[in-house]
């Protein structure tokens, strides 16, 4: 049956009691500072979580690869990666959520001791994950770089690349 919203006029879709249109997805939005490829694997990835929890999660896991991409890395091994970031100083809780998201969607798409099938719970809290993941490695250093370069005068920027040995 089709019935209407009183609050908002919109339509729905219903089929033995349950709405089948506009489909409900339980996740977040992405992060704005992800690459559009990242941005389209996260929507794909919520899109098919409520029918294929494990798909979301091998989606979220090639999402985590093409983020490793974003940062610098070259994405063909995930765990090498997570290694050069640890060896270059990443808090040990990104590296936890890095970890996480690496290993249950590995998981997802390998026989392994995490049935996803079974704990939606886990997928949904994977779109979090990489949210975080995101916010740490690339939105907050993009907004202290931009205050830095907005604030600080370029003099300044000068004296501090010499004290610190760099050079421009």
């Amino acid at each position: 049956s089709i019935a209407t919203c009183q609050a908002c006029g919109k339509s729905t879709v219903w089929f033995n009691e349950e709405i089948i249109f506009p489909r409900y997805i339980p996740v977040e939005p992405p992060n704005e500072d992800l690459s559009d490829v990242i941005k389209s694997l996260y929507n794909e990835a919520a899109k098919i979580f409520n029918d294929s929890p494990k798909g979301a999660t091998a989606l979220l896991r090639l999402a985590l690869q093409n983020l490793l991409i974003q940062i610098g890395k070259d994405g063909k091994n995930i765990n090498k990666d997570i290694k050069e970031l640890v060896a270059d100083g990443l808090s040990p809780k990104i590296q936890q959520a890095l970890d996480t998201l690496r290993v249950v969607g590995n998981n997802a798409v390998h026989p392994g001791t995490i049935n996803i099938d079974d704990n939606r719970e886990i997928a949904l809290k994977l779109f979090r994950l990489l949210n975080i993941i995101a916010s740490e490695l690339i939105t907050k250093p993009k907004e202290i770089d931009d205050f830095y370069n907005d604030v600080v005068p370029d003099e300044t920027k000068e004296h501090i690349n010499r004290r610190d040995g760099r050079t421009n």
